[in-house]
């Protein structure tokens, strides 16, 4: 049995009859580890440790790789920076304690962009990752080891972070199915803060019902994060959506000319499929959602900076002694940072200092309600918003010289992260030279449920 023929409810139902065991599909993830991983670089670290006895739950049992900001109890988690190289977990994440209890089976910790500011996984301490499709492309970021540990067979899902798009677009580069959850539906405890207000943790997988599983499992409340929310409070959102089955589109907003030809095509042409599915497809307005990347780049550098501040040198992590205090601080940061880190650290420091912050970060603020609210008020009237997930299929190495074309590519994602709403990519097809496309889908609060029916529809569709 494959881990690219087989979904996760079929594996589990096989190792619960015997058909086969948890040490063969121990043994099947870590062969494609050493067949595949010195080149494409998709785990920094594997684990040797061997399965339990399998449980009753679906996930029991299961390869799955992690990426290395989430804490597990005693193994080591760098965030894919230098500054933590050796920094061992003290506590277990919510996400550690859910996957002891239910034997999940971890077989290593995902390659990163370092502190997860990227979109391509080349701002790693540890190396670049390889797109296992094309290894002359990126495999997407921040959570490109993660995918590529799927794409390549290595495990049979893995858990990433989103922050701007970080599960979704590398999902979308490997052509596999990432779902970013409603901002408080998965508890953020033992996760390595970046942007607390838009981190979330999400699934990358083969297909949706496999997600959809995931989402189920990790998706409990935990009185210890302040950002969880209580499952009785999410139900109150539910039962304000019913099924329409009715599809918005913000075409304005895709007229930009970031979007390539055969891109666009790509989602006309899914629209229709799901149209053939009983959808129907109607033009949307988001009148400020053109400026979302623009207002996370202001948020997410600032509440970095503020987070990263705890990274001096003192309390844990790298230390490079100086002349005194200040001289110490600056080697440390300067040595333990890569340039992707400098860079918004110094941006997010810039847009909070006195005299810039009203003009910066408080404007910002403001827009991030306006979109908020323009977006709530659509799914008055549709069930999903759908666009591309990217503006084209992964991209090679060395082809985004300048930043701000790097930082484009979370264009279509990033908008859902300041609202808090759950979205998720689906393979859409191939483009000319047999890379993958995304289909991004986006539901009200809370209404997972809703991306798991459409994401159904349409991979039915699409067959």
């Amino acid at each position: 049995m494959k881990f690219n023929t087989t979904k996760i409810r079929e594996l589990h139902a096989n190792l619960v009859s015997g058909n086969i065991t948890t040490k063969e599909l121990h043994d099947q993830a870590h062969k494609a580890i050493s067949e595949k991983n010195t080149t494409i670089n998709a785990l920094i670290e594997t684990y040797s440790e061997m399965p339990g006895t399998v449980g009753k739950h679906v996930l029991s049992g299961i390869p799955v790789a992690m990426k290395d900001n989430i804490l597990f109890k005693g193994k080591k988690v760098s965030a894919g920076s230098k500054m933590l190289e050796n920094y061992v977990a003290t506590y277990d994440s919510k996400i550690a304690e859910i996957f002891n209890t239910i034997g999940a089976h971890v077989v290593g910790r995902a390659n990163m962009d370092e502190f997860a500011m990227g979109s391509s996984t080349e701002t790693s301490y540890y190396g670049k990752t390889l797109n296992p499709l094309d290894e002359s492309r990126v495999p997407g970021g921040s959570s490109g080891g993660s995918a590529a540990a799927v794409a390549s067979g290595m495990a049979m899902y893995a858990l990433g972070s989103d922050t701007g798009g970080s599960v979704r677009q590398p999902a979308a580069y490997c052509g596999l199915v990432g779902l970013k959850p409603s901002y408080g539906a998965v508890s953020r405890r033992g996760l390595m803060a970046m942007a607390s207000s838009l981190d979330c943790i999400g699934p990358i997988t083969r297909c949706v019902e496999d997600a959809e599983i995931v989402f189920n499992a990790i998706s409990e409340y935990d009185s210890l994060d302040a950002t969880s929310v209580k499952i009785k409070d999410r139900e109150k959102y539910q039962e304000k959506n019913s099924n329409k089955k009715v599809i918005g589109v913000p075409r304005s907003f895709l007229n930009r000319e970031v979007l390539g030809d055969q891109a666009r095509e790509n989602f006309e042409q899914s629209l229709a499929k799901m149209k053939s599915e009983g959808y129907t497809i109607v033009d949307i307005e988001l009148p400020t959602i053109e400026h979302a990347l623009a207002v996370y780049y202001i948020i997410q550098p600032a509440e970095a900076s503020s987070n990263l501040a705890r990274y001096d040198g003192i309390r844990y992590g790298l230390s490079v002694e100086g002349e005194d205090l200040a001289d110490s601080y600056k080697k440390t940061k300067t040595e333990g940072f890569g340039d992707e880190v400098r860079r918004r650290i110094m941006l997010g420091a810039h847009v909070l200092s006195s005299g810039h912050h009203d003009e910066y970060y408080y404007k910002a603020q403001s827009l991030r309600k306006i979109i908020t609210q323009e977006v709530r008020n659509a799914f008055d009237n549709v069930d999903i918003i759908a666009t591309p997930t990217t503006s084209d299929v992964a991209f090679k190495f060395g082809e985004k010289k300048d930043p701000v074309a790097m930082y484009l590519e979370d264009i279509f994602t990033v908008p859902y992260n300041l609202t808090g709403n759950p979205a998720i990519s689906i393979p859409s097809g191939l483009n000319s030279e047999g890379m993958p496309y995304g289909m991004h889908f986006t539901a009200p609060l809370f209404c997972e449920k809703k991306l798991f029916q459409a994401g159904k529809d349409f991979e039915r569709a699409i067959i």
